[in-house]
Order: C-alpha cells, then sequence, then structure tokens
C-alpha cells in the first residue's frame, strides 16, 4: 500500500512553529510520505479569521517552502460554505482513491469534541484519527471517563499502538503519537503583534516578515 498522507487543517491566522513542529515530527514519527496543510475557508466552529483568505494562504506557502514533506492544499480556502473535514475528506477520497491511507492529525482537546463536528461518525470510514499528544497534557486514555459514550465506544473498538497499522487499512484506526510540547498559539501571535511586541521566533521569519510588510493584526485588540 502507498505510504499514509497526513492531513493537518486549520485556519493558520497565522501559522507558526506549533504547526509546522507537529507535522514534521509526524510525518517522520509515522512513516507518512507527506503532510498536507489545508487552510479552512470558513470555520464552523470559530469566529472568522482576521487575515483574508488569500494571505493565510500565502503565508502558509511562506511557512512550508523548501519542506519537501508539506504540501499545500488549497481545496477549503475560498469555499463560500462552511469548511467541513468531513466535505473535505470525501473530496481527497475521490481524487486519490478508495485504497490510499489518510491520516488526519488533531490534538488531544479537538478529539474530546468530536462529537461536536459535522457527521462525525463518518470521519472514521474516511480516515485514521492521529491525535498529537503533548507532554503534559491528560491523554484521551486516561480522559475516557468524560468522553461522550459514543466516542469512548469508537475509542475502545479503534485504538491502535503501533504506526504500521495505518498501512494496514485506508481509514478507521485512532492512534495517539507523542509530539514535542510547544506552547505557542495563534492568539498570542495576534496579541503580540496588536501590543506592538515581536513574535519573533514563534513562527518562520518569512512569516513575520509578510504580516510586517501587510500591516497585519495591527487593530485587533489583542482578540
Amino acid at each position: 500500500m502507498i505510504s499514509p498522507v497526513g492531513i493537518l487543517g486549520g485556519t493558520f491566522d497565522p501559522p507558526h512553529f506549533g504547526h509546522l513542529r507537529l507535522a514534521q515530527e509526524l510525518v517522520e514519527g509515522l512513516g507518512l510520505s507527506e503532510a498536507r496543510f489545508i487552510t479552512a475557508g470558513l470555520p464552523p466552529h470559530r469566529s472568522p479569521p482576521f487575515a483574508s483568505p488569500q494571505q493565510r494562504l500565502e503565508m502558509v506557502r511562506l511557512g512550508i517552502a523548501g519542506n519537501p514533506l508539506f504540501a499545500l492544499d488549497e481545496r477549503e480556502i475560498f469555499k463560500p460554505t462552511p469548511s467541513y473535514t468531513v466535505e473535505t475528506l470525501l473530496d481527497l477520497r475521490r481524487e486519490l482513491g478508495a485504497m490510499q491511507s489518510l491520516c488526519l492529525f488533531m490534538g488531544t482537546d479537538a478529539f474530546l469534541g468530536l462529537t461536536t463536528w459535522h457527521r462525525w461518525r463518518e470521519l472514521f470510514g474516511l480516515a485514521h484519527i492521529v491525535v498529537a499528544q503533548r507532554p503534559g497534557v491528560a491523554g484521551i486514555t486516561r480522559a475516557a471517563a468524560t468522553l461522550p459514550a459514543e466516542l469512548l465506544d469508537e475509542l475502545n473498538r479503534r485504538l491502535v499502538n503501533e504506526p504500521e497499522a495505518l498501512r494496514d487499512a485506508p481509514s478507521g484506526a485512532i492512534l495517539v503519537h507523542p509530539v514535542t510540547a510547544l506552547d505557542i498559539s495563534a492568539t498570542q501571535i495576534r496579541s503580540d503583534l496588536a501590543a506592538g511586541r515581536s513574535p519573533r521566533y514563534l513562527l518562520p521569519d518569512a512569516v513575520l516578515d509578510y504580516i510586517q510588510t501587510n500591516g497585519l493584526y495591527k487593530d485587533i485588540n489583542g482578540t
């Protein structure tokens, strides 16, 4: 079977080293062929992004430049309707075929809230779920007692311990993989910029230069 493809979605408003390092560690640690960065156009679970679709797309392009393991995927960014992950995965399936292994990256908090996602049960038939586990954050198995019953049932049936399981089938598994703890957030970066502080070393220089050249995030009151 072809090496699995990783999928990292987000608003990337802006993209930072937390995003990039997580993708790097998961691709290398799990033996994936690449990580596709899919920039959301209209995220359904949060307020609209501050930067425009084109600006966020360009920032991701600059952030991943030069890394052969990373690819930019534009299929969501200009959609006039909300960007639902299940629809994106269905589109990827049509493009890559039914047998291509797909690995959807998410953090622990996102997984714990998975039942709020649009048509969340269908995700397992379209991709594996890879939960990036940072040190010091309670793992999904330890948080099992707080999970909704339907999500706990899926976890118990689908949890695997070895990356090889991601190659054995195109979808359906849940794998928890440790990643380096980088306490960086786009909210923090926007707040720094709005307050006149430099977020240098929290994101790639090329991204920061683009932000400064285009005057992004200056007047958002740290939101």
